[in-house]
């Protein structure tokens, strides 16, 4: 539904204001709205695209996203309620004095997670770690990106050796989890504090008010198509497609929260899944979008 949202937003708007670089953009908050902002990082620093377009882009998109945010919490409907409304529709032969303490999850059956004393603690040693192991596979990425395709960004590559080894090697890297998370969050904060100083929003509304429009409208016929699809076609429940777009907007860290907010246990390890998932083909598949929208 996002790739959908970026070619046809990027056809009502182009984004000519910026010129050679609107094509790159659209990619860039494409990858942001399937995976995450490493994956917006990753897009602009291998489509090459200009500073202070990043820093415009970045503070456009947060305020679209935003919003979003606040719209799927107003239209997701809390565990409990939910369930007392199925109740109504379609157990009639039931008793109607049902306590609300009783009530059942509604979206499955629940899906036990990992106990808080399971997680590794974060120490000096866990760190020490993450940052050798993160170090190991950025080193490898960018030795092969040399090797194999020199005008491609690293990240790339390093991106999907993670995700690789992650996958191949579940064990030692679940004991990095936590630690790896903490620096990745750092880092990544530090990066938009760094981007966000060199922009605002008057520049914006003065270079580019075409970003903000091109951002809501993207996510706007992201959120019909996957309503039309999921509900229309699908069946499926609102509130887990709420929940879907919210991993792909937010990543899997907004799409967990908004799962413990609204007493979906059962949903939070889904909303995660999906949420790395996103992670894992954002950058490639935005970077394929990259054709298309030139011939737009």
């Amino acid at each position: 539904s996002t790739v959908i949202g970026t070619i046809a937003a990027f056809s009502i708007v182009p984004l000519k204001s910026l010129g050679e670089e609107g094509w790159k953009v659209a990619c860039a908050l494409a990858s942001r709205h399937i995976g995450g902002a490493i994956n917006f990082v990753a897009v602009a620093d291998t489509l090459n695209i200009d500073g202070s377009i990043v820093s415009a882009a970045i503070a456009a998109d947060n305020v679209v996203v935003a919003l979003y945010f606040a719209f799927l919490f107003y239209l997701a409907v809390p565990n409990k309620v939910a369930k007392q409304k199925d109740d109504n529709n379609n157990t009639k032969a039931t008793t109607k004095n049902v306590k609300e303490d009783t009530i059942e999850p509604l979206l499955g059956e629940e899906i036990a997670l990992p106990d808080e004393e399971d997680r590794a603690p974060i120490t000096t040693s866990s760190i020490a770690y993450s940052i050798a192991t993160a170090s190991c596979l950025a080193t490898l990425g960018s030795a092969l990106t040399s090797a194999l395709c020199p005008n491609l960004s690293s990240l790339v590559i390093t991106s999907l050796l993670t995700v690789v080894s992650a996958t191949l090697l579940p064990r030692p890297f679940r004991k990095l989890r936590t630690s790896g998370t903490a620096l990745g969050i750092l880092f990544l904060q530090m990066f938009f504090a760094a981007s966000g100083a060199a922009g605002s929003l008057l520049l914006v509304l003065r270079r580019a008010p075409s970003l903000v429009a091109f951002s809501a409208l993207q996510l706007l016929i992201h959120f019909i198509v996957l309503m039309g699809v999921g509900r229309g076609m699908l069946r499926l429940d609102k509130n887990e497609l709420y929940l879907a777009s919210n991993a792909n907007v937010g990543g899997p860290t907004t799409a967990a929260a908004m799962a413990q907010a609204k007493e979906w246990k059962e949903l939070v390890l889904p909303a995660l899944l999906v949420g790395v998932l996103g992670y894992a083909m954002a950058t490639a598949l935005s970077l394929s979008l990259g054709p298309i929208l030139m011939r737009l």
